[in-house]
């Protein structure tokens, strides 16, 4: 299968932070070595508009056969567009048809080639149209508000939550691991009846947008390795 991380050079929560030292390795390396380890992965691009990106991925180990095109780079790109773009150009520069792939964000280094081998896995045995790594969220649903402009709270759910609604679990994509069919670029959808979850851990779960989230994965890190 076919793995694609998306590397854009902007970043308005942490500049820089595709390449930015984590424990001693740029945080792109983390997923670009995940995807390398997985029995599951035959192919790793990486998707990027940095020449100095695109250098790092390769020396560890991703190719980069091209540099990704300014309008699939801003801050308002679609990424449903780049997986597209990828696809196109392996389709006409390599004559690779994908049929299915796993997006692999960097900004996720927790995530291991355990974690990318059973979603694919999953992926096949259940004959599903995309799974997706999701995390148990543990404030209970009920408590969630939307907060208006001047402090006030407002409800989400128009109606009052019945007990059972209450006590039954809720979970969030954590933003890890996606695996789909290609055919559902052409749909523009991540989910159909057919998408299945696959859950991961909360501490697994970090999606690195600041700096704080940073510093809190190297905590974690090297606690690990202590």
């Amino acid at each position: 299968m076919l793995a694609i991380i998306p590397a854009r050079e902007g970043s308005k929560g942490l500049p820089g932070k595709n390449i930015k030292l984590l424990a001693g390795k740029p945080l792109i390396a983390y997923s670009i070595e995940a995807a390398l380890k997985s029995r599951s992965i035959t192919k790793v691009i990486v998707t990027t508009d940095s020449e100095e990106i695109a250098k790092i991925s390769m020396d560890f180990g991703a190719e980069c056969p091209f540099l990704r095109p300014s309008e699939l780079s801003t801050d308002t790109a679609r990424s449903i567009d780049v997986y597209k773009h990828t696809i196109d150009w392996l389709r006409a520069n390599e004559s690779l048809e994908v049929e299915s792939m796993a997006i692999l964000q960097p900004t996720s280094p927790l995530r291991t080639h355990v974690d990318i081998d059973a979603a694919i896995s999953l992926f096949y045995e259940r004959n599903a149209d995309s799974v997706v790594s999701y995390c148990r969220e543990h404030h209970p649903i009920r408590w969630h508000k939307y907060i208006t402009e001047d402090g006030k709270f407002e409800n989400i759910f128009q109606e009052a939550l019945n007990n059972r609604q209450v006590e039954r679990p809720s979970f969030f994509p954590n933003g890890a691991i996606y695996v789909f069919r290609s055919n559902l670029m052409e749909q523009e959808k991540y989910y159909t009846s057919n998408s299945y979850a696959y859950v991961m851990p909360r501490i697994k779960s970090v999606d690195i947008d600041t700096l704080e989230d940073f510093e809190y994965v190297e905590f974690l890190i090297s606690k690990a390795s202590d």
